[in-house]
């Protein structure tokens, strides 16, 4: 008597452990992974770090944690931190074991944590929520194409089935059944599809002189059509959008890198120079404070009316609020900059002075640069000559047919929108293809039979017998409204993807040419305020010893310490507008590099001399 055939257990088992959901998610990680590296040295010609597991101690849960700040529950502190849920698929929660910080923090405990610009750029590219984000929609496009790439790979299927039959009808039969079935399937770019099966089959009679049947059953068949729906272009023009969607995400974080390292150094760069304000509105109060003594001396002493005691006191009261003021707007200024980065904006954090001390040197520079200016007066009455700006000026101060050009040649979003418009050129086409009658030739070769508790009585089958068809099915086209509204709607697609691009084209020009001019006139305000500063000090010398003497009025003191504050505040915002203006015409010109970690490397204009 032969006996039915058992499944290994332990077979069952390791194919249960190959298909656990942890395994499913580490082996999409894989596969997204290969490709974004893939479609990395498509972009770029090499392959850079990538990934979106973000490390399981972050610099917000650092500061959150260490300096004691307040927070609402496990949700702040990030999701490896959740409460666990009933049924959680994984064994770790939520995600297994994070990777660890790649490096320590130079910063441990509840004091202030004193940033850099290079910290900040790191720190935001780790810890902004933005920033994760646009990774991530690298990830989801890298999957969106796995899912399209596995539609042409081989597709490998099995079930296992059993049960019973008892029925109580006079004759009818009782039995189990079992049986396993294997198949395949393949879609060939050309959009023939190839499916083959086989299936074993086993019944077994609870009654009756036969013990069990066996059942053999193949078959192979191909579906290839000739029409509608033929072609490569129109076959695989799902993979091939998939493709170039994730080489525009890839392109789209190129960008979104270069912009958020220059959003990082102006909310930097803005902080410092609001700092810069305290301490020149602290500077003015505390010589305000000092004359109102010297004026209410000199009023006691009969030396000075009392009029010109109660403008000096005034002046000091508006000093204090204008210093009130600037210290509240540099911590409103500050506060946000985290919230940029990521980070609470109750965090202690103080910012280095160093970039504010290398833009005050280079205006220096700037200064050296232009020579002293000119103290021969003309005649009165001689013609008056404006001079121009002049046209020495910094690295990326460049002509601007070249500056266009290389905008041209690197803008990651104008590289998209091109391409945007060659997926409108090959959606009409596809379109065009539907309209089409449909003709589908199908062939197909089965051998043996299938068995269950009906048919046990039967003898085995065998794969002997074969049997061939073969068919063909013509759809003629006599209804196509949708298909040819379609059609024509994707022609207005095209024409607005090549309105988009030119758009876009002529948008790059214009923040070319007005990057260039906010390079020269921040650089000419640099210099004016320079001598403006100057001016306003001499001016204060010269007013206080005036008064000294007995000659002056406290009104020209007062309106010289004014002038003095005003020309040091915008001396400042030049030179930081200066700074920036170099940094946006970079990313206006997309040749600002920005590595994995966020860190930029500045573009050197003599190469493309």
């Amino acid at each position: 008597m032969r006996s039915l055939p058992r499944a290994p257990a332990l077979l069952l088992a390791g194919l249960a452990g190959c298909l656990s959901p942890q395994g499913h998610r580490e082996k999409a990680d894989r596969g997204a992974a290969s490709i974004i590296g893939e479609k990395q040295r498509e972009v770029y010609g090499r392959e850079e770090p990538f990934t979106i597991d973000r490390p399981s101690e972050t610099f917000r849960r650092k500061l959150l944690v260490a300096q004691g700040l307040p927070y609402t529950g496990p949700e702040s502190l990030g999701a490896d931190k959740l409460e666990a849920v009933e049924h959680w698929p994984e064994e770790g929660y939520p995600y297994g074991k994070l990777p660890a910080e790649e490096t320590e923090a130079p910063w441990e405990g509840p004091a202030p944590y004193v940033m850099s610009l290079t910290d900040a750029l790191k720190i935001g590219a780790k810890n902004s929520r933005e920033y994760q984000t646009a990774k991530e929609d690298i990830f989801l496009a890298a999957l969106d194409l796995d899912v399209e790439r596995n539609n042409f790979r081989t597709i490998f299927f099995s079930t296992l089935f059993g049960g019973g039959q008892a029925d109580t009808s006079p004759g009818g039969p009782d039995g189990v059944e079992g049986s396993a079935e294997a198949g395949a399937t393949k879609l060939l770019k050309s959009g023939a599809l190839l499916a083959g099966t086989i299936a074993i089959d086993l019944a077994k009679l609870l009654s009756g002189t036969e013990d069990f049947a066996l059942g053999l059953f193949g078959d192979a068949s191909i579906t290839i059509p000739l029409l509608r729906g033929a072609g490569e272009h129109v076959v695989t023009e799902p993979l091939t959008q998939a493709e170039r969607n994730t080489v525009y995400a890839i392109r789209d974080f190129e960008l979104f890198k270069q912009t958020f390292a220059v959003d990082v150094a102006t909310g930097y760069l803005d902080v410092l120079r609001q700092q810069d304000e305290v301490r020149n509105a602290t500077e003015n109060y505390r010589n305000l404070v000092i004359l109102s003594r010297q004026t209410r001396a000199l009023a006691s002493a009969g030396q000075l009316p009392g009029v010109q005691e109660d403008q000096a006191k005034q002046d000091e009261l508006r000093a204090r609020d204008r210093w009130i003021a600037s210290q509240q707007a540099y911590e409103a200024r500050l506060d946000a900059f985290k919230t940029i980065l990521g980070l609470p904006p109750d965090a202690r954090i103080e910012l280095t002075r160093d970039e504010l001390d290398t833009l005050i040197a280079r205006s220096d520079r700037f200064a050296e640069a232009q020579g002293p200016a000119s103290e021969d007066l003309p005649p009165r009455d001689a013609p008056v000559e404006l001079p121009p700006p002049s046209a020495e000026g910094g690295p990326y101060e460049m002509q601007e047919p070249l500056a266009i050009r290389l905008a041209l040649e690197n803008r990651q979003d104008l590289v998209v929108a091109r391409g945007e418009v060659y997926d409108a050129q090959r959606g009409v086409t596809v379109a065009a293809d539907a309209l089409q009658a449909g003709l589908t030739l199908e062939g197909g070769v089965t051998s043996g039979a299938r068995r269950g508790v009906t048919s046990a009585g039967q003898p085995d089958a065998n794969l002997d017998d074969l049997v061939y068809s073969a068919s063909a099915l013509l759809d003629l086209p006599l209804e196509r409204t949708p298909e040819r509204d379609a059609y024509r709607a994707s022609f207005v697609t095209l024409e607005r993807s090549v309105r988009s691009f030119q758009a876009l084209e002529d948008r790059v020009k214009l923040e070319v040419r007005q990057a260039l001019r906010a390079l020269l006139e921040a650089r000419e305000s640099v210099l004016i305020q320079q001598q403006a500063v100057e001016l306003a000090q001499q001016r204060v010398t010269s007013t206080n010893l005036v008064l000294e003497a007995g000659r002056g009025e406290v009104r020209d003191i007062l309106d010289a310490q004014e002038a003095l504050l005003d020309a040091q505040n915008a001396l400042t915002a030049a030179m930081i507008r200066y700074r920036l203006s170099e940094l946006r015409i970079q990313r206006d010109m997309g040749v600002l590099a920005v590595d994995s970690d966020g860190l930029w490397q500045e573009y050197q204009p003599d190469e493309a001399a």
